[in-house]
């Protein structure tokens, strides 16, 4: 025989769940094509993208490979979620141009990103086989 759970059962959510939903809150949004298409392309891609650059720039002149190679692979999934974000995002603009304009960038930023992440992974597996 079934038993039905009781009506007023409440389910809790647990506390580690609900601390990352709401920590993650803005990007889940920007996943799910919600948020404005400004603050996505001009916040999370050109400011978040260009702070990862400018690491990896650093790490490049210190020559310090491993941060470099952590660096390419945190790169790779975050410009993933944000090329699916802009391009969800597009339609949330008042002028229609900005939202063609964005796709069109995202197809180029994709192009570029993927080879930049295969350029700079050759150089690095070169390093690796060139040390002594």
């Amino acid at each position: 025989m079934l038993q039905r759970p009781a009506p007023n059962r409440v389910v809790a959510t647990p506390p580690a769940t609900s601390f990352a939903a709401q920590l993650l809150a803005p990007e889940l949004s920007a996943w799910r094509g919600e948020q404005p298409l400004w603050k996505v392309f001009w916040l999370y891609g050109v400011a978040v993208s260009s702070a990862l650059i400018a690491t990896y720039l650093f790490a490049f002149l210190v020559d310090q490979v491993a941060l470099r190679q952590v660096l390419v692979i945190c790169f790779a999934p975050y410009t993933a979620w944000l090329l699916v974000s802009i391009w969800r995002c597009a339609n949330n603009t008042h002028e229609p141009l900005w939202s063609t304009l964005a796709r069109f960038l995202t197809v180029a930023w994709a192009c570029n990103a993927g080879l930049a992440v295969i350029f700079i992974e050759m150089n690095l597996i070169a390093h690796y086989y060139m040390q002594p």
